[in-house]
């Protein structure tokens, strides 16, 4: 699908109220040790990804970054795009074991109750770089604290946190109280109603062909 220019621009002038990029995302079909959705199909849907970072852009205005930090696995997908459309460096904060150079450690419990370790290089960057936080999803926080924790240690200083969605619970919400927190998932909007709940009303109607790189927009409307 090719959109149009126009069109583009006008979506970067202001927000979308429709995030319709929500719809094709897929119901987990796995089982309880995997997360109860998967945003992937949006990244594969070009005309997707573009209006979710045009999104991300228009949301992040006013708010002042040096550089996008990316989660181990998925948050590489999302924090890589938008440092790139931002014209920001871009740092991977790796699961344990996987860089070859000096590193910083955290133990976390991620969503699943699983206690696992991630990384970050020394040095990363520079005191004071204001840094923000990406990741594909945050339910429990167990991961972005870790990943704040790896960067408050070297004198970092976290701008923000970003994902698809902000599930609202107790740790979320102090996450919320301290920093600048972004989500596609618009708070007091139906998708965080239904994310929060962990269901979403489009599962009823999925059909894995929506998510095709040429499916457009207009299916949704």
């Amino acid at each position: 699908m090719t959109i149009d220019s126009q069109e583009n621009k006008n979506a970067i002038k202001g927000p979308r109220d429709d995030r319709w990029y929500l719809n094709i995302m897929s119901p987990n079909t796995k089982g309880d040790k995997f997360a109860w959705l998967d945003p992937t199909s949006i990244y594969i849907n070009s005309a997707a990804y573009t209006d979710l970072l045009d999104d991300f852009v228009n949301d992040l205005e006013g708010i002042d970054i040096d550089c996008v930090a990316g989660l181990d696995a998925m948050g590489f997908v999302l924090g890589a795009g938008l440092a790139a459309r931002l014209n920001k460096g871009f740092l991977p904060i790796r699961k344990s074991g996987k860089l070859c150079v000096d590193t910083d450690k955290v133990s976390f419990d991620n969503y699943s109750g699983r206690t696992q370790d991630m990384e970050m290089r020394i040095p990363a960057f520079s005191p004071g770089t204001r840094v923000l936080l990406a990741d594909q999803w945050v339910e429990t926080g167990g991961t972005m604290a870790g990943a704040i924790e790896l960067v408050e240690r070297q004198q970092g200083v976290v701008a923000g946190l970003l994902a698809i969605a902000i599930e609202e619970n107790e740790a979320t919400n102090k996450y919320r109280e301290r920093y600048p927190c972004l989500s596609a998932v618009v708070p007091g909007s139906r998708w965080q109603r239904e994310c929060n709940a962990q269901t979403l009303s489009s599962f009823e109607n999925y059909e894995a062909r929506h998510t095709f790189p040429d499916a457009g927009r207009m299916a949704f409307k």
